[in-house]
């Protein structure tokens, strides 16, 4: 029988964010959406963080996308790298307006709005550990059938 630890599932309840992040957000689900890729917001990772959204490919490849509202948020962190090892690739997502020249030319750059988004810079490819793409896949199925399952039936206890 299968057996998930619990520690490896974290609260499933996405935090609040800014509505610029959520803007962005939604453009970049759309876009990845668009390319083939199931993604979801805020989900943890171990290394006790959260991916503002990670995706999924049929083909098994894991992106994670980190959600940048305005200079001020990305100066402000410094927790991003920690990122890297749980994906092929990363990119950062931004706003139009949003000053690129500040953001690392080592990861992928997305621009999107509550739309959509655009791909500017792709994200260099990475090769994530086989069994560290094994235990993510399971966490990403996993954290969606609970995300689901809660939309279907909010109240179990019924």
């Amino acid at each position: 029988m299968l057996q998930v630890s619990h520690q490896l599932s974290a609260p499933e309840t996405p935090f609040e964010s800014p509505l610029a992040a959520q803007r962005i957000c939604r453009g970049v689900v759309r876009l990845l959406d668009g390319l083939g890729f199931a993604s979801l917001h805020e989900f943890p990772l171990k290394a006790r963080r959260r991916a503002d959204v990670i995706a999924l490919s049929s083909a098994g490849e894991i992106v994670i996308v980190e959600v940048k509202s305005g200079r001020a948020d990305f100066q402000s962190d410094r927790k991003w790298p920690e990122y890297l090892e749980f994906c092929d690739r990363f990119f950062f997502a931004v706003e139009p307006d949003f000053p690129r020249e500040i953001l690392p030319l080592d990861c992928g750059l997305i621009v999107a709005d509550a739309h959509g988004g655009e791909i500017v810079r792709p994200a260099p490819q990475g090769k994530l550990n086989g069994n560290r793409r094994r235990v993510l896949t399971l966490e990403i199925a996993m954290s969606a059938n609970r995300r689901l399952a809660r939309l279907l039936d909010p109240d179990p206890t019924l």
